[in-house]
């Protein structure tokens, strides 16, 4: 999850549409990268990230390669200048819940 700069909402906008089209260019440029999106936030309170970036890997490893691959750190090089916070969770998802039974 990003903030971005922008004195105006135009400029925000144009930063939003930046970070998202450099994170869109990695989509089939990394094995084990299942899925990527990019969502620009909607709800407009102030306490809320501009931007978030969901996605899922094939496996930890392919996460591992990841953080590391030539593609992602260029995307991290063009974006180094118009973030003002970054959050990150990365975390395991269980492949199948159990299911709820209900009387």
């Amino acid at each position: 999850m990003w903030n971005v700069q922008g004195n105006t909402p135009l400029q925000k906008a144009q930063n939003i549409a930046r970070l998202k089209k450099s994170f869109e260019s990695l989509r089939g440029c990394i094995a084990g990268l299942l899925h990527l999106e990019i969502g620009a936030d909607t709800s407009g309170v102030d306490y809320a990230c501009d931007v978030v970036l969901y996605s899922e890997f094939e496996t930890q490893a392919a996460l591992d390669d990841y953080a590391v691959h030539p593609e992602h750190l260029r995307v991290k090089r063009e974006l180094l200048d118009i973030r003002t916070a970054r959050h990150q969770v990365d975390y395991e998802c269980l492949a199948s819940m159990p299911s709820r039974r209900t009387a």
